[in-house]
C-alpha cells in the first residue's frame, strides 16, 4: 500500500491491535479519559514514538484512510508540542485500517 500525505497514524501494541479486530472495534484507553483517540500524520510518527513509546517493543503502525471514518476526525492544536494531531472522537472502526507496519520507536 502506498502511503500519502492523506493516510493517518497510529501507534499501538500488535496485541491490544489484533484484540481489538477479533472484538469489531477499537476504543483505547484515552477515548474514555479524554474522550478521542491520538493520531500523528505520518511526518509526524518517529517524534510521537519517541515521545510516548520508547523502550517499548511489539508494536505497530496503524495507516488509516480518515474517508473510511465513521467518527468525528478533528484537527487540533497540541500546546506542548506546537503542532497540529489528528483525533478521533469515537471508535476506530477496523476497515478504516488500510496497512499496519512493524514500529520500533527505537529505531526510528
Amino acid at each position: 500500500m502506498a502511503r500519502t500525505g492523506s493516510l493517518i497514524c497510529h501507534i499501538v501494541s500488535r496485541q491490544v491491535w489484533e484484540t481489538a479486530i477479533q472484538e469489531g472495534g477499537y476504543q483505547p484507553p484515552s477515548l474514555q479519559q479524554e474522550g478521542f483517540i491520538h493520531f500523528s500524520y505520518p511526518h509526524q510518527t518517529a517524534a510521537t514514538g519517541r515521545r510516548f513509546y520508547a523502550g517499548q517493543s511489539g508494536l505497530v503502525l496503524l495507516w488509516i484512510d480518515p474517508a473510511l471514518l465513521r467518527a468525528e476526525l478533528r484537527v487540533e492544536q497540541a500546546a506542548d508540542v506546537g503542532e497540529s494531531f489528528p483525533h478521533l472522537y469515537g471508535p476506530l472502526n477496523i476497515d478504516a485500517v488500510v496497512d499496519m507496519t512493524d514500529f520500533d520507536p527505537d529505531g526510528v
